[in-house]
């Protein structure tokens, strides 16, 4: 199988090819694609050093897969291209989330509605995932009337350039600004553009990719989202009325027994998620689980989870490897396009 990683010089570009080297995907023939600038670089999968190409000399290959991320007018102009040449694209950016035609998706949560004719499929945001992987079970054994949810978002969501402003800040050295404001030692609430409505773009793909997601429109769902000045993951306070009562012990059960979770819940122990012990993991994790007392059939909690892993790059391959799985791309192997021996892409391991 050929499969291209669309922006792989970049910080979730990076982390995809370390997840598919960590998950012995089975590929053929890797095609790392990135920006004009970038084309000529070298980067290495499994001791393999390989030539960064441009997006339309990895069209002309016409790879099997072809996981995107390098931002939403890229997805928008290339997607279809490679889609129309026989390509599965997983897209990580926003471009497609919320079209109508585009399915969504969360493996552990609604894969079962990918077919052969889904050429574009959509990631979600990464503060949609990590929510939904833990609401999911909750919905499916009582039912939800309403979420309220406010996210603590790690600076990597923005980029490396939030990363540079924050060491900058750290240090005392001025440099180029990601946010308007500094964030070292600040929070601002303010991810993403503000809309008319008075939310952020961010905010609403809370509410929006939620209702998709979940096939409900009916939930009701308020959102802030919150730029802290934090690495690892995303955290996620969530307040949610259910539709029947619940015992907090089943409700432990129920989330420690849903796959891709980890559940750290022992006030005695002071056990409870953190962003330390997120980073690095593809898992979501659970904890401060505890009854809203003020209002019949609502419980508390907080999640979370590596926005860059289970928020961005290993969704997208956990896509992907779904699609294997369910037999809708074939593994079959696809002959590499005539290329000079020294730019060979072909894993000597696999």
């Amino acid at each position: 199988m050929k499969l291209a990683v669309v922006g792989a010089t970049g910080m979730v570009g990076e982390v995809m090819l370390r997840i598919l080297s960590e998950r012995n995907f089975p590929l053929t023939e890797l095609i790392p694609v990135a920006s004009e600038r970038s084309v000529g670089k070298k980067i290495y999968y499994q001791g393999n050093s390989l030539e960064v190409l441009g997006l339309s000399t990895a069209l002309s290959m016409a790879p099997d897969m072809a996981l995107f991320s390098a931002g939403g007018d890229i997805s928008l102009e290339w997607a279809p291209k490679f889609a129309e040449v026989g390509t599965v694209v997983i897209d990580n950016s926003s471009a497609w989330r919320m079209d109508p035609k585009k399915k969504l998706i969360i493996p552990e949560i609604n894969s079962q509605i990918l077919t052969k004719e889904d050429r574009i499929i959509a990631n979600p945001n990464c503060s949609t995932i990590q929510m939904l992987m833990a609401l999911a079970p909750l919905k499916n054994n009582y039912g939800i009337n309403r979420i309220v949810v406010s996210t603590y978002q790690s600076i990597t969501g923005t980029g490396i350039k939030a990363v540079q402003q924050l060491e900058n800040e750290s240090l005392n050295v001025k440099g180029e600004m990601a946010y308007p404001y500094p964030i070292h030692r600040n929070a601002l609430p303010h991810c993403d553009i503000f809309l008319d409505n008075g939310y952020t773009k961010e905010e609403m793909k809370l509410v929006n990719e939620t209702h998709k997601i979940l096939g409900d429109e009916s939930i009701g769902i308020t959102a802030t989202a919150i730029r802290i000045p934090v690495v690892g993951g995303h955290s996620e306070s969530i307040n949610i009325q259910l539709k029947s009562e619940f015992q907090l012990d089943d409700i432990r059960k129920l989330l420690h027994e849903s796959p891709g979770i980890v559940l750290q819940d022992n006030p005695d122990t002071n056990t409870y998620p953190m962003p330390v012990y997120a980073k690095g993991r593809d898992e979501v994790f659970v904890g401060r689980i505890r009854k809203d007392f003020s209002q019949e059939n609502t419980i508390n909690l907080w999640v979370v989870s590596d926005n860059l892993r289970k928020g961005a790059a290993t969704n997208t391959i956990q896509i992907a490897e779904k699609l294997i799985e369910m037999g809708i791309v074939c593994l079959l192997y696809t002959s590499p396009s005539p290329r000079d021996a020294t730019l060979s892409r072909m894993p000597s391991s696999a």
